[in-house]
């Protein structure tokens, strides 16, 4: 179900950023703006092992670190049927944990120091399943392509913007021009940069929905994921993640999941609502 939610996102995605393009920039600016979106998150998509365990300080750990982890993750990892991932260790009070690589050929699990203190083994072994979850289900990739085209229609307004500027719009010189006009064109202007980060968000949200079920299916135990995600919403509250904004989506649980912003923006759904359906599952 959740699969589908994504492709039918991902396809309105595509539609909005076709529709605007041809409105705002024309077939030029369409090309343009794809092609600056594409190079910005392609890099961001091939080396995000390495960024985001450079930013936590992440540490690799072996078994003779940490067998009880890399026990889970193998254990985990071998009933996804994916290569056995990187094991990484953040140490940080705040319970939380995140799974990146372009691939799962490539990819690393890390948990901070504070969510192997607060979880018993059943309940870290549904986090790993969880973040594992992420990896097999490409996550990573489906996520890169949202945000070039989330960020290719913000290019297109910007483009469109300063085009009104200084004088004239960018498919002036297009067949058929602007089919909306100038106000209409502003419209877009303003409209389409917020409907593709609403629809960027909800595509977020359907993947840690996925995450879960996947997950509570690899681990055997959707009770354990779900009283993992108390304790962690409970920590998460009581010690704050110093994350960034860019990252947090990234996270079993988000980091910045404390502040006031709406639940159209967030990049996970209502805790409440994970744990419910975890509950209701029964293996």
């Amino acid at each position: 179900m959740n699969g589908l939610k994504t492709a039918l996102l991902m396809t309105l995605l595509t539609i909005l950023f076709l529709l605007i393009g041809r409105m705002l920039g024309g077939q030029s600016g369409m090309v343009i703006a794809l092609v600056i979106a594409l190079g910005m998150n392609f890099f961001s998509y091939w080396f995000s092992d390495k960024i985001v365990l450079k930013m936590y300080r992440a540490k690799e750990v072996t078994e003779a670190e940490a067998p009880n982890l890399f026990n889970i993750v193998r254990r985990i990892a071998s009933r996804a049927g994916i290569p056995m991932p990187k094991v990484y260790i953040m140490e940080n009070p705040t319970p939380n944990a995140f799974a990146t690589g372009r691939n799962p050929e490539n990819a690393a699990v890390a948990v901070t120091t504070g969510i192997m203190h607060l979880l018993d083994s059943q309940e870290l072994e549904g986090v790993i399943a969880h973040e594992i979850a992420h990896i097999n289900n490409r996550d990573i990739l489906i996520g890169t392509i949202a945000a070039t085209f989330a960020a290719a229609i913000m290019f297109l307004a910007d483009m469109a913007r300063w085009a009104m500027i200084f004088g004239g719009s960018r498919n002036d010189d297009e067949e058929g021009g602007n089919p909306l006009g100038a106000i209409g064109a502003i419209v877009a202007m303003i409209i389409a940069p917020l409907a593709a980060t609403l629809i960027q968000m909800a595509i977020s949200r359907s993947r840690e929905y996925l995450a879960d079920e996947t997950g509570a299916k690899y681990c055997g135990n959707p009770r354990a994921l779900a009283s993992a995600l108390k304790k962690i919403a409970y920590g998460n509250q009581a010690l704050p993640m110093d994350a960034k904004p860019a990252t947090a989506h990234m996270f079993i649980m988000s980091p910045l999941s404390g502040s006031s912003i709406l639940h159209l923006f967030s990049t996970h759904p209502p805790i409440e609502k994970r744990i419910e359906r975890l509950e209701s599952m029964s293996y």
